[in-house]
């Protein structure tokens, strides 16, 4: 018991029990905290655009032959798109068929507008306009003002070209790799630090979410959540599953392997902290050193099945709690904007709700204002969205390194098996 105290999973469910006394005995006063889940999101926030260029260049330049980062890249963003389509439409089709949001009937005019006025206004900067203006403002204005604004997706554009000219530059260039790795150190330790005061995000969110809307609100986004867990329990063990079998490895032993690390994500809620651990492990197994080293970090960024899954299914959710009308366009609008905004997302809590809310920009059907009935309960939909991403990715690399010739099946098979290998020779 003392464990599960101090550990960071006991402290979210005590501060969860709290919020929804708080906000059932003293709504008032619940109300009052939602600042405490608004600041929580800021912070991690802050750090994504860095963690991000960080990632990507890093993966990119370590890899040093640009040939194969291209041929591999290219395997890896078709690998991407096409499996995270389908997470996309998976999550449309739950959302549709069991109905979450049905009989909130929540007012869109009655939700506090301040509450999501900084990710309106950031979700604007990506989607604002016309596609063709859409597409031009992945263009930041400068490299700075892209890190500067928090536009992930500017800075994922300057993160690959950097990160191509660190690659061309050889040995020249090896300094500021070196450097960037060692700021990306720096960066997980401080998010690290942010995430202690996840208890304290979670009391504020549910508090108001509660002491707003009642305990009856809960109801609707507890099957939300559920909903949300079964979504990727069934994209991991089906879709996943099946790529890992046509590509000659079982999951389950992929997954047994991994356990260490997907408990530390299930405690932090994010992938960042295990991405050196996995990285040395899917190395361990025998794919080559340049494939992991590209997949994994880009992957971070290009392929989060999880987080697709989720956008979609949040946004049907919001649209039918407040009772919104959605047309087939505008599920068509949903799907081909979400294929890029999920691309700017990052597999740590708080962006979410960024990316969910450029993605619902681009949609004036739905009231993007309603993003803070899901906010309350980000932190435990963030649980299952970090496991989801991890293990996508990671599928991602063994397949993808199936698919390039560049693991030893032999040695891969003995490692998941639990058979003692010698030390890596590549």
């Amino acid at each position: 018991m003392l464990r599960f105290l101090n550990s960071l999973f006991g402290r979210v469910i005590l501060a969860l029990i709290a919020g929804v006394a708080v906000g059932l005995f003293w709504p008032d006063t619940a109300v009052q905290l939602k600042p405490l889940g608004d600041g929580f999101i800021k912070l991690i926030k802050m750090l994504i655009p860095l963690i991000v260029f960080c990632v990507v260049v890093h993966g990119i330049a370590g890899t040093g032959d640009l040939k194969r980062v291209g041929r591999v890249g290219i395997k890896s963003l078709i690998y991407f798109e096409v499996v995270t389509s389908i997470a996309l439409v998976l999550g449309l089709a739950l959302a549709f068929w069991f109905e979450p949001g049905v009989g909130m009937n929540v007012d869109p005019s009655a939700l506090d507008p301040k509450a999501m006025g900084a990710y309106a206004e950031n979700a604007s900067k990506l989607t604002g306009g016309g596609f063709s203006d859409f597409l031009l403002k992945l263009i930041p204005t400068t490299a700075v003002s892209a890190f500067a604004n928090g536009d992930v997706l500017q800075v994922l554009l300057f993160s690959i070209i950097f990160g191509c000219a660190l690659a061309l530059l050889g040995e020249r260039g090896a300094r500021v790799t070196s450097l960037i790795e060692d700021l990306s150190h720096v960066l997980f330790k401080t998010m690290g630090l942010i995430i202690k005061l996840a208890p304290l995000g979670v009391l504020g969110a549910i508090a108001f979410t509660v002491g707003k809307y009642g305990i009856g609100s809960l109801k609707q986004l507890g099957m939300l959540v559920v909903l949300f867990y079964a979504a990727v329990f069934l994209f991991v063990v089906v879709v996943l599953g099946l790529i890992m079998r046509v590509s000659g490895f079982s999951l389950f032993k992929l997954l047994r392997y991994l356990r260490e690390e997907l408990a530390v994500v299930f405690a932090t809620t994010s992938s960042d902290s295990v991405l050196p651990q996995i990285m040395a492990k899917l190395k361990h197994m025998g794919i080559r050193d340049s494939t992991v080293g590209l997949v994994i970090p880009t992957g971070y960024s290009f392929n989060l099945d999880a987080f697709s899954i989720y956008i979609t299914l949040a946004a049907v959710f919001i649209a039918q709690a407040t009772n919104t009308p959605i047309s087939m366009a505008d599920l068509l609008t949903i799907l081909a904007i979400s294929l890029v905004t999920s691309k700017g997302a990052h597999g740590v809590p708080g962006s979410a709700i960024v990316v969910l809310a450029a993605t619902l920009h681009a949609i004036p059907a739905i009231p993007a204002i309603g993003l803070v009935l899901v906010l309350s309960v980000d932190w435990f939909m963030g649980i299952a969205r970090a496991l989801g991403n991890l293990i996508g990715n990671c599928v991602a690399t063994v397949a993808i390194a199936a698919w390039e010739g560049d693991i030893d099946r032999e040695r891969a098979h003995a490692v998941l098996d639990g058979q003692a290998v010698p030390p890596q020779q590549q």
